[in-house]
């Protein structure tokens, strides 16, 4: 698996975008500390400047890389959701500030799918998670599903050679406070 793993490891390294089977839909990645890869992939989803990213982590020790201050309840809350879970915490830091929300809150997923955490775990970082469509298109669920102009700007693509999931669906999202408050923003 590692050989499957390496071509899209470099060309993440060196700054490009990825297309991959994420834990959940077809995603567009890249190195989540990487400011003009980020930009790339803004530019490939005409998305507005404003609106924030996922990132992957492989270990659920890195929130404490990327998070300033984890609030306690995410600590059970990741290691223990059994569906995708995406949080959003308060503070993001050492991630490119582009991908942030203009508050500077990150939106994080703690990877459980082996194939994805593979990615993201030979990675050792943070990887941009965002889905696969041009904005206020469907997410792709599958490769069929993409549009044409997005794989043909994309710098690579990796597939699962285990095929696809077809009862793939966006993660759940909830927003966290720092003092355990929080709001379900996709369910």
């Amino acid at each position: 698996m590692v050989e499957l793993y390496r071509e899209a490891l470099n060309h993440l390294k060196k700054g490009d975008t990825l297309l991959y089977p994420s834990d959940t839909i077809w995603g567009l990645g890249c190195d989540a500390r990487n400011e003009k890869a980020v930009e790339k992939i803004l530019t490939i989803k005409q998305r507005p400047q404003n609106k924030a990213f996922i990132v992957l982590i492989s270990k659920i020790e890195q929130l404490s890389e990327y998070v300033v201050e984890v609030p306690e309840i995410a600590w059970n809350l990741v290691e223990f959701a059994e569906k995708p879970l995406t949080v959003i915490y308060p503070k993001g830091k050492n991630l490119a500030p582009n991908l942030m929300g203009p508050d500077g809150s990150v939106a994080i997923r703690l990877v459980k799918d082996e194939f994805c955490k593979g990615l993201v775990h030979r990675m050792e970082r943070a990887i941009v998670s965002t889905s696969a469509n041009i904005t206020g298109q469907p997410s792709p669920i599958q490769f069929a599903d993409i549009d044409q102009s997005i794989v043909e700007k994309v710098d690579y693509i990796l597939k699962n050679p285990k095929g696809e999931n077809p009862k793939a669906q966006p993660s759940q999202i909830v927003k966290l406070g720092m003092y355990g408050e929080f709001e379900f923003i996709r369910k």
